[in-house]
């Protein structure tokens, strides 16, 4: 009987990573390839390709070498893989999962991992982690979910997955919605059906910038003044609570959004801004009435690479219906 096939990109981070002289930190080191050797029992579930397209702390990550790993996971679909897993660091992972979901057009899984302890650590975790998410990618109940991210035995989907913790395992959460599924017994349990996806094409530029600040108690407004003269294509503010900016942002923000798009999102890491309750200045409805947007439970980080993307294939005239979603 033929197996399934499978595909596995690696692009480094801490499931990749070991330190070369005991006294030195760990640095991305391991190969894709050592770590699919570290879970012999795939072999029975699939017929795996495997390549290192990089070996980088995902904080060096950029939106165009992104480009480039999903245009290799476009490729093996077409080649014939069900799934496509990829492994990277949890530090932009979340944001990584949100890039990819928006530009994944297909019905067949893309699923990111990761680890929160080295390679050389006791107890590591990034066998385990890569061996639940290419479960989760052969799993035919997978299909039709996008981009979801596996970590400590839970699925997230890439909408809603933040990074809430710097250290534990227990990492990664989805605020307010929970996991979308399970690892139990090795197997696949989904919580819930699939939701329709809004996929955007790719991007035709990419030098565009997009800019995100976060305000903060008695916060000066001397980079917000300078955002359009800089050459930022939209602002992606992390407000206050429910969406909220002093009376002094909120006076620039009316100048800015006269130019360019402008998002305010929350802060506070779980919620959504509100719509219609405060009426402060700079509060939502005075900010919205100067041309802002509210993101409604989209994350500041995930809304910037919203922004990014549809500046890109210039569609931000349609960021209202994005934004509207969330």
């Amino acid at each position: 009987m033929d197996l399934p096939k499978l595909a596995i990109a690696a692009l480094g981070g801490t499931v990749s990573m070991q330190a070369r002289h005991a006294s030195e930190g760990v640095i991305p080191t391991v190969s894709g390839e050592t770590l699919l050797a570290s879970i012999p029992e795939l072999t029975l579930l699939a017929e795996v390709s495997i390549e290192t397209l990089g070996l980088l702390p995902s904080a060096s990550l950029d939106f165009g070498f992104l480009l480039n790993v999903l245009s290799w996971a476009n490729f093996q679909i077409k080649q014939g893989a069900i799934g496509v897993v990829i492994t990277q660091g949890t530090d932009t992972l979340e944001e990584t999962a949100t890039f990819f979901d928006y530009l994944w057009d297909h019905d067949a899984p893309l699923i990111l991992t990761g680890a929160m302890r080295s390679a050389v650590q006791a107890g590591a975790d990034g066998p385990a982690n890569l061996l639940d998410a290419c479960r989760v990618a052969l799993a035919s109940s997978s299909r039709q979910r996008g981009v979801q991210v596996v970590m400590n035995g839970q699925i997230h989907s890439a909408s809603a997955v933040r990074k809430t913790d710097s250290l534990a395992l227990q990492a990664f959460s989805s605020p307010i919605v929970g996991p979308v599924g399970l690892l139990v017994e090795d197997s696949v349990r989904y919580l819930r059906p699939p939701v329709p996806r809004n996929v955007l094409p790719l991007p035709v530029q990419t030098t565009q910038r997009i800019a995100l600040l976060e305000a903060s108690l008695s916060a000066d407004s001397l980079l917000l003044e300078n955002i359009v003269g800089l050459g930022y294509a939209g602002l992606v503010i992390a407000g206050f609570g429910a969406g909220h900016v002093s009376v002094n942002w909120a006076e620039r923000i009316e100048t800015i959004a006269q130019k360019i798009p402008v998002i305010v999102a929350t802060r506070t890491g779980s919620g959504a801004t509100a719509r219609s309750t405060y009426g402060f200045d700079g509060g939502e409805i005075d900010l919205t009435r100067k041309g802002a947007l509210m993101a409604g439970f989209l994350c500041p980080r995930k809304a910037r690479i919203l922004l990014w993307l549809l500046v890109g294939c210039h569609r931000q005239d349609e960021l209202a219906k994005h934004v509207s979603h969330t």
